[in-house]
């Protein structure tokens, strides 16, 4: 199927669902992003804690891929992954990132950035017990990020792990994998609205305080 490019750049919606101003947010961005979160749940947004994450290279490359959130408060938002895949490397060279969700049934999205940090043995300990044994399985099956020749090597990895840990609940948290905590010190909030006039509400964070500006779309 061949798509015609006129149409592409043709493609656009007119947002017209609700607006944002200062006054009505949230004077701590956690609880802004908690509000917004919890009527995307409620309006059963398919994978809400769905976000792209950006880190970068030592020498400033970039890349960017779509992972879940696994928890936030007002000390950041928490992830989990493979320590020695490209975006574990990355942030061990580079311990900054940025965080994108994109609500498009709500119109909605919001942007953070900051500084990374690693959680403690003890928290990923406690995340990767409370995961799936299957998805246990699976993160010591892959070698994240590596070239393979075929997927037979990961199938052959898991039925190994299957067999090894048959009679076990659970299997101990890998060494190479767990959690990363993203500070943020920029949080924007983003509401689509009519002609592109787009509402931006933008938290910086400035001697500890967190102060709200309105940016132009």
């Amino acid at each position: 199927m061949q798509v015609d490019k006129n149409k592409v750049q043709n493609l656009r919606e007119d947002y017209r669902a609700k607006s944002l101003s200062i006054e009505e947010v949230a004077a701590h961005p956690a609880q802004q992003f908690d509000q917004w979160f919890v009527e995307a749940m409620k309006s059963e947004v398919r994978e809400p804690n769905a976000m792209t994450l950006a880190t970068s290279s030592a020498a400033g490359r970039p890349s960017a891929r779509t992972l879940l959130l696994k928890g936030y408060d007002e000390k950041g938002f928490v992830f989990y992954t493979n320590y020695n895949s490209k975006k574990g490397k990355e942030l061990e060279e580079n311990p900054f990132a940025a965080m994108v969700f994109c609500w498009l049934d709500l119109e909605r999205q919001i942007r953070i950035e900051g500084k990374i940090e690693k959680l403690s043995e003890e928290a990923s300990d406690q995340y990767f017990q409370s995961r799936p044994k299957g998805s246990q399985i699976g993160a010591w099956a892959s070698p994240q990020s590596e070239i393979i020749t075929d997927r037979s090597l990961l199938e052959n990895n898991v039925e190994a792990l299957k067999k090894k840990y048959e009679n076990a609940d659970a299997l101990p948290r890998p060494p190479h994998w767990g959690g990363y905590r993203l500070v943020p010190d920029v949080v924007e909030f983003w509401q689509g609205r009519s002609s592109r006039l787009h509402d931006r509400i933008n938290y910086q964070l400035e001697g500890g305080e967190w102060k709200l500006e309105r940016l132009a779309p």
